[in-house]
């Protein structure tokens, strides 16, 4: 679905990621794992467009267009195409009604029914009972239903996931994967998961891509995942 080639990303002259490579797989929950602070979400941000990328490579295959190059689009576009994204932190417009969140993000979406798709309310019946309520009102809980809302009313073909267990409970991490398995088994969305809880990991994930210092050190299967990487790449 995602072939990324060869990423090298900068910051002013600080050379942060190097000559990363990432498989994205149709139909499986990958996960781009490591520790803070080792480009994960800088990665997330390249694919995006959030962030100019030195040299590489971003294919992007979907189900109903040519392979195209993200590195040659525009933010805009690459959600048209089919890339939803739950930024770290959510980032709702808290002031304004659950509706007026998913309303503006059908804007900028493919989506142009400008109705929000029945699996959304399927998923989240609260965000449907709540329309009409200020986002900064919600739970800790809903507010992450809506942050994820507003990424499946785009109706994309891929969905990223940007640490969506930060800073949670354990029953909230319970009900996130929960809400990962129905997203990629039940509706049979992609999804790349970012984060570094491994538990939480292996619970949801088929594929994972292990980043450290800006490098690919490892990827596969789950089951490639083992002692030896976890102890050197992920232990704290």
């Amino acid at each position: 679905m995602l072939s990324v080639k060869a990423v090298n990303q900068f910051y002013g002259q600080n050379h942060i990621l190097w000559d990363i490579n990432l498989e994205l797989y149709r139909g499986q929950c990958n996960c781009l794992i490591g520790r803070n602070g080792v480009g994960k979400t800088t990665l997330v941000n390249c694919i995006m467009g959030h962030l100019p990328v030195k040299s590489g490579s971003m294919i992007w295959h979907s189900a109903n267009q040519e392979p195209q190059n993200l590195l040659a689009l525009p933010v805009e576009t690459r959600a048209q195409m089919g890339i939803g994204y739950v930024p770290q932190g959510r980032q709702i417009f808290s002031q304004m009604s659950v509706d007026e969140n998913l309303q503006i993000a059908m804007m900028a979406s493919r989506n142009k029914t400008r109705r929000v798709p029945s699996q959304v309310y399927d998923l989240f019946p609260s965000m449907k009972e709540k329309g009409s309520r200020k986002a900064g009102e919600l739970d800790e809980t809903q507010q992450q239903q809506l942050a994820i809302s507003r990424a499946l009313v785009q109706e994309p073909e891929l969905l990223i996931l940007d640490e969506p267990t930060e800073h949670t409970s354990e029953a909230m991490e319970a009900n996130m994967g929960n809400i990962i398995h129905r997203l990629n088994r039940d509706l049979g969305l992609t999804l790349l998961l970012v984060g570094h809880k491994l538990p939480f990991i292996r619970s949801v994930a088929d594929r994972f891509c292990l980043l450290d210092g800006g490098r690919n050190v490892a990827q596969g299967t789950l089951a490639d995942l083992d002692e030896n990487l976890v102890k050197t790449y992920l232990t704290v």
